[in-house]
């Protein structure tokens, strides 16, 4: 008689297989049914019955026959990246992008939104179904082949519970997001913090390729940091990793719980805003801020050069305390730090220099708005594996 447990286990296993194949044939396409069980280590009979299991679910396809051994010619198996399809969705200041990829990750269709303020928890849901009803229009993609979405959000996530906390910018403090996202989806949904993604993505398909252990800085409607160490993202005990918004760079002032933290209500772009009212004569809404500083800089502005060196170096205190800490090999500057050029960045190398025993190699991000739609997708990818479809 099989008991409870054994009859789990036999499933357990049978995954664990299934997800082998589909790794191997990931990693090496066009290989024989041979060739899988001389690369995953299982019996040929195993092989043969998951393989054509999958063929008929649309994940594996023949295509075509290998060279002949001294028998029939093998046919040759291949992943169908076109199976089933994830969502990548990242909420950033006042926009929200959405992305549909394949199982190789590749973007297939997708779309920013700009979002009314101030913003809720309702309208950014309804943001969510809005724009993902959208890109199944226009790119003809079956709600049915999708597995499940990669959301960014600004804050402290919390994964396993679903939630975010501290996040000014939302208000979504310690509400249910991802019960509720995937209760309007019909989906389901794993949160991360936007920041972590953007890290994933430069980490995956950007400027940290080949790196192992790389800190991501972001300056925009707020202040985080990603943190990749020995290749996997570092999220802290309670998943507040990163959260470097809150280091103690610049004038406290009353802090309250909940609200920003001190360094971005200081250097965020919110704050410099605020501190370039008395710095440039004229100020365009709707262009970056420290773009603006820098060319008025550049073209004799003593005010502006006072101003954005007083930026660099307050933004250089926050790299010093990570890279004392971190040890990165790699630190990769982003948002709106990305206009500062090589003149800017040059300044960080000397101050690092002169404050910090290592200097790591300091690049631009090179993914520009994708690097967050890139790790959701990656996000999701790893969460929801193309057989869960089928365990649902």
């Amino acid at each position: 008689m099989i008991g409870r447990g054994q009859t789990g286990n036999a499933k357990l296993v049978k995954h664990i297989n299934r997800e082998g194949i589909l790794h191997q044939l990931k990693e090496n396409p066009r290989v024989s049914r041979a060739d899988l069980a001389k690369l995953t280590e299982l019996s040929r009979p195993c092989v043969s019955a998951l393989v054509d299991e999958m063929i008929v679910e649309g994940l594996i396809s023949e295509v075509g026959f290998g060279e002949s051994k001294g028998g029939r010619k093998p046919i040759l198996l291949e992943y169908n990246f076109q199976a089933y399809g994830v969502i990548g969705a990242v909420f950033e200041g006042s926009t929200l992008q959405l992305a549909i990829a394949n199982l190789k990750g590749e973007l297939l269709v997708q779309r920013t939104t700009c979002l009314r303020h101030p913003m809720n928890g309702e309208t950014a849901i309804q943001s969510i179904e809005q724009g993902l009803a959208a890109l199944l229009d226009e790119s003809g993609f079956d709600k049915a082949r999708l597995l499940g979405m990669g959301l960014g959000l600004p804050g402290i996530t919390q994964r396993s519970e679903g939630t975010v906390s501290y996040a000014p910018s939302t208000g979504w403090m310690g509400l249910p997001v991802r019960k509720e996202i995937e209760a309007a989806l019909g989906l389901p949904v794993v949160i991360e913090n936007d920041v972590n993604l953007m890290t994933l993505g430069e980490f995956h398909k950007g400027i940290g390729v080949g790196h192992s252990n790389l800190v991501y800085m972001y300056a925009g409607t707020g202040i985080g940091a990603g943190i990749m160490i020995d290749g996997q993202l570092y999220r802290g005990a309670k998943e507040a990793s990163g959260e470097i918004g809150y280091m103690v760079i610049g004038p406290v002032g009353n802090q309250t719980k909940g609200e920003y933290g001190v360094f971005e209500r200081n250097y965020s772009v919110r704050a410099i805003r605020e501190k370039a009212k008395a710095a440039l004569p004229l100020m365009d809404e709707s262009e970056s801020i420290v773009k603006q500083i820098v060319d008025q800089a550049k073209s004799g502005g003593k005010a502006a050069q006072t101003l954005l060196d007083d930026i660099c170096r307050h933004w250089t205190y926050g790299i010093a305390n990570l890279t004392s800490v971190m040890d990165p090999a790699l630190l990769i500057l982003s948002g709106e730090m990305l206009h500062i050029g090589d003149e800017g960045v040059h300044k960080i190398q000397q101050w690092l220099t002169d404050w910090v025993p290592s200097v790591p190699r300091i690049e631009m991000a090179s993914l520009g708005d994708q690097a967050g739609l890139i790790g959701a997708i990656h996000c999701a990818l790893e969460a929801f594996p193309s057989t869960s479809k089928l365990q649902r």
